[in-house]
This record gives C-alpha cells, sequence and structure tokens, in this order.
C-alpha cells in the first residue's frame, strides 16, 4: 500500500522535473556570455559597410588613399604601402574607431623605393613654399614696424635733453640711451610678430631668453659686478683724474676709470689695473683731495739727553723751512722710549700743489739731525750688551784697541738750508699723455659730483 503510493508520487513528480529542466536551459542561453567572447557573428551587410566607411576615410587623408580594407566577421584586415612608419599607425588607429569593428589587423608595409620617399617631403616643401609666398604682405608690413620702432627708438636716444639733465654724467646717460634703444627694438619685434600672427611665438623666445639669461649671468657674473660698480663709482666719484690715491695696497696717479677697472700709474711708471669691483668695495686713500699733507719722522737721541731741548732744536728747525706751512704749524713729541736711546717725532705740513711729500721729508730729516749733532746731541746706534767668561775676556781685551769716537771738526756748521722740494710735474705730465691716448672709455669728469669737494669737505 505504501509503496503503491509512493510510486503515484513519483509518477507526479516527473513532469514537474521535466518541465523545470527546459526552463534553466531556456535562461542559460538568454543570459549575457562571458566577457570577451562574441555572441554572435556579425552579418555580411554589416562587414561590407564597414569596409565602405574605411575606405571613405582613407580616401579623405592624405597618404592613406593606397591602403586596402577587408573585413570579415567585424575583423579589418589593412595592406598596402604607406611613405612613412607614422601613417601605418594612424590608419590603425582610424580603423579601430568605427562601429562593429572587433580587430585591427595591420599588414601595411612602410615604402623603401627613394623616387617614393621624396615625394612628400617634395610636397611639403612645395607647400611651404606657396605659403611662405602668401605670407610675403604681412612679412614686408612686419619688418617695415620692427625697422620704425627701431629707427624711433634710436631718434629718441640720439637727443641731448632729458637723458643729459636726468643723468647725473655721461656714463649714465649713455647707459639710458642703450635702455631706450633696447626697449623700442623688442616693442618692434613683439609687434611684427603680432602682425604675422606669431604671438605664440613670444612665449618661447621670453622663455629661451630667460634661460639664456640667467646661464650668461652665471658665467659673466664678475663683469657684470665690475659694470655695476663701475656705474656705481661714475655717479659718486671718489677721485678725479691725475688723483694721487692708494688702493688695496697700490698707489698711483688716477689715469682713468673704465667700465670694468681703475687704471693707475704708480710713482715708477708702472701701470697697475684694479678691477671695479675691489675698488667700490675697498678702503681708498686719495692723497690729492686735501693739497695740505703733514709729513712725520722719527730720530732717535741717547737717554740722557735732554729731550727739551731736543724737542725744541729740532721743531725750530723744521718750522724754519720755507716748503713747511705755519699753518697748520708743526709739531714735535716723544714717542717711545728705546733700548737705548728715545725715540722723538717731528711732523709738519706741506702743500702738495708746490712741494714734493718725498723731498720735504727727506729734507726736513737731515736738516734735523744736522741741527741736533750741532747742538751736541748724539744719535746713538743699538747697543748690544755681551758676557764673556774671565780667560775669553783677557783674550779680547789683549787683542783689541779702543776705537776713538769721531771727533767734530771746530766751527763746522751742518747745513740749515733745504734743497729742491718743488713738486715733481714729469710724472702728471705722463699721466695727462696717457689720458689723451685713452679718453675714449673713461668715465671720470670734473664736472661729475665728488663724494668730498675741496679742502676735504663733504659736498
Amino acid at each position: 500500500m505504501r509503496f503503491s503510493m509512493a510510486l503515484r508520487w513519483l509518477l507526479a513528480l516527473v513532469p514537474v522535473l521535466v518541465l523545470a529542466m527546459v526552463f534553466s536551459s531556456h535562461v542559460v542561453a538568454q543570459s549575457d556570455p562571458p566577457s570577451g567572447q562574441i555572441t554572435a557573428a556579425p552579418r555580411s551587410g554589416d562587414d561590407h559597410a564597414i569596409e565602405v566607411r574605411i575606405e571613405g576615410i582613407f580616401s579623405e587623408l592624405e597618404g592613406l588613399e593606397s591602403i586596402s580594407v577587408s573585413v570579415k566577421s567585424g575583423v579589418v584586415d589593412l595592406a598596402g604601402t604607406v611613405t612613412e612608419s607614422v601613417l601605418a599607425k594612424r590608419a590603425e588607429a582610424l580603423a579601430g574607431r568605427v562601429a562593429g569593428v572587433v580587430a585591427v589587423q595591420n599588414s601595411i608595409v612602410e615604402e623603401t623605393a627613394l623616387e617614393e620617399r621624396l615625394v612628400p617631403v617634395y610636397e611639403r616643401l612645395q607647400s611651404r613654399v606657396f605659403q611662405g609666398i602668401s605670407y610675403l604682405p604681412l612679412l614686408v608690413v612686419a619688418v617695415l614696424v620692427l625697422m620704425f620702432a627701431g629707427f624711433t627708438g634710436f631718434l629718441i636716444a640720439r637727443l641731448e635733453w632729458p637723458w643729459n639733465r636726468l643723468a647725473p654724467n655721461a656714463f649714465v646717460a649713455d647707459l639710458l640711451r642703450q635702455l631706450i634703444r633696447i626697449f623700442f627694438l623688442i616693442s618692434g619685434v613683439v609687434l611684427a610678430l603680432d602682425v604675422l600672427g606669431a604671438t605664440a611665438v613670444i612665449g618661447t623666445l621670453l622663455g629661451a631668453a630667460g634661460i639664456v639669461g640667467l646661464a650668461v649671468g652665471f658665467a659673466v657674473r664678475d663683469t657684470v659686478e665690475n659694470y655695476i660698480a663701475s656705474i656705481m663709482l661714475s655717479i659718486r666719484q671718489p677721485f678725479s683724474p691725475k688723483d694721487f690715491v692708494r688702493i688695496e695696497g697700490h698707489e698711483g696717479f688716477v689715469i682713468s676709470l673704465t667700465s670694468r677697472a681703475t687704471i693707475l700709474m704708480e710713482a715708477d711708471g708702472n701701470h697697475i689695473r684694479i678691477p671695479n669691483a675691489i675698488v667700490f668695495k675697498s678702503t681708498i686713500i686719495n692723497y690729492s683731495t686735501n693739497p695740505q699733507r703733514r709729513f712725520v719722522f722719527e730720530l732717535g737721541v741717547d737717554s740722557d739727553s735732554d729731550l727739551d731741548e731736543a724737542l725744541e732744536v729740532g721743531l725750530e728747525t723744521v718750522r724754519g723751512q720755507d716748503f713747511v706751512l705755519r699753518e697748520p704749524s708743526p709739531d714735535a713729541w716723544i714717542n717711545k722710549l728705546g733700548d737705548s736711546n728715545v725715540v722723538l717725532t717731528f711732523a709738519g705740513w706741506i702743500d702738495q700743489n708746490r712741494t714734493d711729500f718725498l723731498r720735504a721729508r727727506s729734507e726736513a730729516m737731515r736738516l734735523v739731525k744736522g741741527a741736533l749733532e750741532d747742538r751736541g746731541f748724539s744719535l746713538p746706534e743699538p747697543i748690544y750688551r755681551l758676557r764673556f767668561d774671565g780667560g775669553a775676556l783677557d783674550a779680547l781685551n789683549r787683542g783689541s784697541e779702543p776705537r776713538k769716537k769721531p771727533v767734530r771738526t771746530a766751527g763746522k756748521k751742518p747745513a740749515v738750508k733745504a734743497n729742491d722740494t718743488e713738486a715733481d710735474r714729469e710724472l702728471e705730465k705722463r699721466v695727462d699723455e696717457e689720458r689723451k691716448a685713452a679718453h675714449v672709455g673713461d668715465l671720470l669728469d670734473d664736472e661729475a659730483p665728488k663724494e668730498f669737494g675741496a679742502a676735504g669737505e663733504p659736498r
């Protein structure tokens, strides 16, 4: 009974299972295929439409006309020859973008025949020649604009006013003129490029100019530094032509100030060239700014001497010379106590326009020494004390004789009249000749403002 009941239930479920299997197979057939698989092959009509579409595109593009196209099941096969590999890649990219294309097989070969390779080059050259000819009127207008701007800047830069009035000296005025010329020239280039429709080139030119300017700036840093120092020195001149100066340990007469260096002539006649960057940063001693200059020298007298009398004798001797100025008055003082003498210092003032400094100092030393010796003052040499044992001292005494001191002749007096101390103008004449020979490019100007006026008074 139970077995028959189970058999009936089983027979009733069979139709249900059959229907379920049919339904599931239908659902699987209707679901999406796995990725990368083609659900159905395109129809032959679609392949033909894709082929026509691609051939139409290639026929409109230069260099792709000779490519043959065949399409089968959505796969495009490209064949033929091109003159450049770039065209083959371009054809493949264009074919891949057409609707319905599944894949592209590129069988295009690059042309190697010389005459075929030269054809596109010739065509491009011909096209550019024709394009250049069409641009000739605009090019002529651009050139005229550039010439007009440059000529205008040249005329404005040639004017004496206002550049000479605005600038403190001729060098700065010339610098302003150069800047005006450059400004108008750059403006002309910009306008000419605007006429040609090539304003995009301006950015490229400015970028390249910035990079080149930076590289050149590092390369000529010292030159630029000297040039800027030349401008500063020419604006506020610390010295004038033919001034006797001391710069970085070098002494000499100023010949000229160029855009890079200061030229000196030392007392021996040699030329000294000092870069302006060093001159601008150095301590400058100008001996010619104040015509009054003091000479100083030292003399040592015996430590047992009457120092007041020695100072008075030396001071009266200096004061009695014609080349020594009365105002400021000469002076004398005790400088230091030496090992075997007392060092006295004497000083006097001269006018450098009439008196040579070195000659005056030399004569003052000679005359003061003679006056002190004439009044009985000794100018001792350094004394050294040596110690010997008994035997060596006796042998030294037996083998040596006492040295006799020189005796001054009675009635003989030292010279009290100075020799010629007139200023030597020969070197200044040579400086004048050098300045005349190298006057071009000299930045020194007698009319330019000086850091110090006459007699050392600041302006």
